[in-house]
């Protein structure tokens, strides 16, 4: 398996903290968000190839961090400079398929994000599925649902819809940025992105595809921490006490 980061985002909301700095190397604890996730998919053999897609502001630094971790890593380059000529999470992702190929299963995930559990549960939830797959969560707050990618989920784990950022979420099951696509899925990529998929979001491709091939979501068995602005990263700093 392969593992693709997304992490070319400028975090205007965190500023100035990240602006000449990125949100997934932001310390939390004993280590930098990015290192929480990367350690604990080490625990699991770890990926055949890792390659992180950063705008141009912060590729020096990632690739400077990258020289230091134990696991060789890519750091790819987009291109972009500004938040507001980013390049968006899906074209991001094509980008970094140039670079693997799409013959493996890849995790996709957003290198901003905290989990108090392991991936390694939902890596083998993949397997076992044999498909393209989701995380999902119940979220209570239809404010927050606005926000979110949200998914209609029937009984047997499977996507039916799927919305991002949508005035009306259809449900109350979010899916964080964390998936698994098959083969089959990523070379979907460039007909998806023809066929006018939203580039923005991350989860925009995962809807496309779930509209055509299967795809599951495992009720997480933990939280997700999402840090969005400074507050809410002083209270990860306090909360999070790592995976269990």
């Amino acid at each position: 398996m392969n593992c693709v980061i997304l992490a070319a985002g400028y975090a205007t909301r965190l500023y100035p903290l990240t602006e000449h700095f990125p949100k997934p190397l932001l310390p939390v604890g004993e280590k930098t968000i990015l290192d929480w996730l990367l350690d604990d998919l080490k625990s699991a053999g770890g990926m055949e190839e890792i390659v992180l897609v950063s705008n141009h502001r912060y590729a020096e630094t990632f690739r400077n961090w990258a020289s230091f971790r134990p696991e060789p890593i890519r750091v790819l380059d987009d291109g972009s400079e500004s938040n507001e000529r980013r390049l968006g999470a899906v074209r991001d992702l094509a980008l970094a398929l140039d670079e693997v190929g799409t013959e493996k299963e890849t995790l996709v995930m957003a290198g901003d994000n905290l989990l108090d559990f392991s991936l390694i549960r939902f890596l083998d939830y993949a397997r076992e599925r044999g498909s393209s797959c989701a995380m999902r969560y119940a979220e209570p707050s239809r404010e927050r649902l606005r926000h979110c990618g949200v998914a209609v989920v029937d009984a047997d784990d499977r996507i039916l819809g799927m919305t991002e950022k949508s005035p009306e979420p259809p449900s109350h099951w979010v899916c964080p940025p964390f998936y698994v696509y098959t083969p089959r899925a990523l070379r979907l990529l460039g007909q998806a992105l023809e066929s006018g998929c939203g580039a923005d979001a991350p989860g925009s491709f995962l809807a496309w595809v779930a509209g055509r091939l299967p795809v599951y979501a495992m009720e997480m068995p933990g939280r997700r921490y999402d840090i969005g602005d400074p507050e809410s990263y002083e209270q990860v700093k306090k909360e999070y006490r790592g995976i269990c």
